[in-house]
């Protein structure tokens, strides 16, 4: 699917103050969009910098051919299997915590033929624009970020894994998304790196129009850009809530003040359910913590040259520039941020049993971030029912491939103007009665209780 990204041009009779509340790859890439629209924008962050909590070291994939929802049919017992792996690539510290099982059955329930087609079918629809969208900024810019654009190679180590990609290339069909399914010579000529492993793997799919590139390196710089165009930064700002006179956004109370627009944007992640539940939204993006590691290559030719995401461990092996990044694993565990030693084997076994020579992990950089995961897989971007206030959170593992896209959209649907694709299963509205209770009476920006 190439639905193509126009330049978006100065409409100059429309003119709003926007807020951004979030300075991540989505927040910061909102941002930029509006103002190339020619609005005013602030964008406020808790951080000193841009792109310094989910943002900093994601696993680099700009990968629109890879999208797809963790429910999928037969979820329950992959998952059983996994957390009994030696390199699980799925934890779940249990707490008592509501929204984590009230999350974890909205997954189950999405993990069924019916719904993976429909939600792989939303996200690929989404990230193939972003992928769009983000190459026509980098012609127009010639913004830099270690990029690359040479595919996904998304390498089974089982006959049951190439079997089981029939599912996926029918919805890759669909969309016209092109992809090669190849045998281990076929993976060895595009990662040539692998034919030291060959025995280790059985086939793959290679997706050629996903590409790579730093995701913190690309913010920074947009960040920069943006405020070329006036948009102005506020770090170092936490913000406390929202405002309201009952019928829409009035402020955003920070500890710094109460700040005022025309509109408001909510890009914040895992922590954008809390910020517009007073409203009546009770969105279901719940966070799911990721690791990664960041190691200097010290053998070219022993590394990725894009991108190989093994399916057996979920850990995708990504080429930055001189270093490789290797990101992946799954836990739930809430909000804790907490830097687990012994969350970081999976990652040291990937790299090191399908690229043994390429970098050095004894200089590895590890990190944990959290992902704000919606329970089927599509973000949700676009306007509320609540007039001025519009949402560009829940991306998942995603955020960093459909930012641009995610980014463009809503600076489109905020400014009035037509969006370049179909919003349909994109927006809030989805979630239907979650949705409509943001209409109801609000008082001080705190929802009346509906009658019962």
């Amino acid at each position: 699917m190439r639905m193509g990204c126009e330049q978006i041009r100065d409409l100059g009779s429309l003119h709003m103050r926007v807020i951004v509340l979030g300075s991540g790859v989505i927040g910061v890439s909102t941002a930029y969009f509006l103002a190339k629209a020619g609005h005013e924008v602030t964008v406020v962050d808790r951080q000193p910098g841009p792109a310094l909590e989910t943002s900093y070291a994601n696993a680099g994939e700009v990968s629109p051919g890879y999208s797809a929802p963790w429910a999928a049919p037969g979820l329950m017992a992959k998952a059983v299997k996994w957390m009994m792996m030696k390199h699980s690539p799925l934890v779940i510290r249990p707490k008592l915590d509501p929204a984590m099982w009230s999350w974890c059955l909205k997954l189950l329930a999405n993990a069924n033929e019916r719904s993976y087609e429909i939600n792989k079918g939303r996200m690929v629809r989404l990230a193939e624009y972003s992928r769009d969208c983000l190459r026509a900024l980098r012609d127009e810019t010639g913004i830099r970020y270690d990029e690359r654009a040479k595919g996904t190679l998304q390498v089974f180590r089982t006959q049951k894994q190439v079997d089981a990609a029939a599912t996926d290339m029918a919805v890759l069909d669909r969309f016209k998304v092109p992809y090669s399914l190849l045998d281990v010579e076929g993976c060895a000529a595009v990662e040539p790196a692998l034919r030291l492993v060959k025995e280790k793997i059985v086939g793959g799919l290679l997706l050629p129009g996903d590409e790579t590139g730093d995701c913190f390196r690309f913010t920074n710089a947009l960040a920069a850009m943006a405020t070329e165009m006036g948009v102005e930064f506020r770090y170092n700002t936490a913000i406390r809530k929202l405002e309201s006179d009952g019928r829409r956004v009035t402020g955003v109370v920070t500890d710094a003040g109460t700040l005022t627009a025309d509109s408001y944007v909510v890009a914040m992640g895992s922590y954008s359910p809390t910020l517009v539940k007073p409203f009546g939204l009770d969105l279901p993006v719940y966070p799911v913590k990721g690791y990664s590691l960041t190691l200097p290559i010290v053998d070219p030719a022993g590394a990725p040259e894009s991108t190989v995401m093994d399916e057996t461990h979920k850990i995708a092996v990504t080429r930055l520039g001189d270093r490789i990044r290797v990101g992946g694993t799954a836990e739930l565990t809430g909000f804790d941020l907490t830097l687990r030693a012994g969350r970081r084997g999976p990652l040291d076994h990937v790299v090191s049993d399908l690229f043994p020579t390429g970098g050095d992990l004894s200089k590895a950089e590890f990190w944990t971030g959290l992902r704000p995961n919606t329970p089927d897989g599509t973000p949700i971007v676009g306007p509320t029912p609540v007039r001025n206030l519009f949402l560009n959170t829940g991306h998942g593992t995603l955020g960093w491939t459909m930012a641009a896209g995610s980014g463009r959209v809503v600076a489109d649907v905020v400014g009035g103007r037509q969006t370049e694709i179909d919003m349909d299963g994109l927006t809030v509205a989805r979630y239907g009665r979650s949705a409509a209770a943001a209409s109801r009476p609000t008082i001080g920006g705190v929802a009346r209780p509906a009658a019962r």
